[in-house]
Formats: structure tokens, C-alpha cells, sequence
């Protein structure tokens, strides 16, 4: 079984993907929420557009270290408009590497408030706020589910231990399960099963905002 089983190790990390770039997200767009916010109050204070994030950058360095997501990719950004790149690019660039809905809603509306004028600074900082506050919505939604993932995760170890439990306790109990066809089609079919639940409970604690 050892060898039957193992091509499934190189196909294991693809399962493990979208998981780990889930989580890559929610820590990416709370660190966006930081630094969008900081700059918000900088452009509140009178600072230009570049500044403004600047300013954002030293702040989220301060919190999250040189070496985080958002640290890195607005460094990324003021590098490019420092070599005559324009704002509404970088950003827009930025949106398409990250993925983050948030980020790609800021770039359309920076680049609708310079095409049609008005109050530039102060449509940016109304965006980011609202921007920032729809993030800490979802911060609350994890906050409030926290206890259900973590029951989740319980509930998916229970039938396996509970199988693993009868072996040790009770050799041969389930013998009969996995030596005749007709015990490894049950089986095969509860695995389906089970695996479809756990999907499912996926999907029941994927709120979207």
C-alpha cells in the first residue's frame, strides 16, 4: 500500500494549494487594510499621493517587519513611480500579482478620480476608509467562525480515530470491511463520502463580503 500510495505524495501539495494561498490572502489583505488606512490619515494630513505611502510604508514596517507582503510590494510601488512610473500602474500591477479584490477597487477608483478631477485626495482617503472598514468586516466574520473551524478540524479526526481506535482495541472488527469486494466498495464509497463533507463544511465557512 506504502507504494501504491505514493505518487500521491507529489500530487498532496496541489490538494494543500489553495489553502495556503487562502491564508497567504487573509494575511495579505490585513496587511493592505494597515497600510491603506495609515495613508488615509496622511492624505487627511496634507501629504501628496506618494508621500502618503510613504508614510504607510514606514508604518507598516514598524508593525509587520522590512520582510512582509505588503512592506515588499509597496516598496515595489514607490520604486516604480520613482523611475517615471505613473500611480495608477503600480497599482494596478500590484492588483494582479496580489489577487485582492480590495486592491484592484482602489486602482479603478484612484485612476476614475484623475481622469475626471474633483477632490483627489479626498476621494482616495473616503476609498481607503471604506476600503479598510469592509476589511475589518471580514476580520470579524474570521474572528466569529474561529471556534467553528477549530470544530471542523475536530469532526474530520474523529471517524479516522474512531477506526484506527476499534483496530487496536478490537483486531480484525474491521476485517471483513476491507478483505472482500463488496467491504472495500462500502468503504471506498464512506471515503467519498466523508471527503465530501469536509468539502462542504468548506464551503459553509467561506463567507464572502
Amino acid at each position: 500500500m506504502f507504494f501504491a500510495l505514493l505518487p500521491a505524495a507529489a500530487v498532496y501539495p496541489l490538494f494543500l494549494r489553495p489553502g495556503l494561498n487562502r491564508k497567504r490572502l487573509e494575511a495579505l489583505r490585513l496587511q493592505f487594510k494597515d497600510a491603506i488606512l495609515s495613508a488615509a490619515s496622511a492624505l487627511n494630513a496634507g501629504y501628496s499621493v506618494e508621500n502618503a505611502f510613504v508614510a504607510a510604508l514606514g508604518e507598516t514596517e514598524r508593525v509587520y517587519g522590512k520582510e512582509a507582503m505588503i512592506c515588499r510590494e509597496l516598496g515595489l510601488l514607490l520604486s516604480k513611480i520613482r523611475l517615471n512610473g505613473t500611480f495608477e500602474e503600480a497599482f494596478e500591477d500590484f492588483a494582479a500579482r496580489s489577487g485582492l479584490e480590495e486592491v484592484k477597487s482602489f486602482a479603478e477608483v484612484f485612476l476614475a478620480a484623475q481622469k475626471n478631477g474633483g477632490e483627489l485626495m479626498k476621494i482616495i482617503a473616503q476609498t481607503a476608509e471604506i476600503i479598510g472598514e469592509k476589511i475589518r468586516v471580514q476580520e470579524d466574520i474570521l474572528t466569529a467562525t474561529a471556534s467553528r473551524r477549530m470544530e471542523q478540524r475536530f469532526m474530520r479526526a474523529i471517524p479516522i480515530l474512531l477506526v484506527f481506535y476499534m483496530e487496536l482495541t478490537s483486531p480484525g472488527f474491521f476485517e471483513i470491511l476491507y478483505t472482500t469486494v463488496l467491504g472495500r466498495l462500502i468503504m471506498t464509497c464512506c471515503l467519498g463520502a466523508y471527503l465530501t463533507a469536509c468539502k462542504i463544511a468548506d464551503l459553509f465557512l467561506e463567507i464572502e463580503v
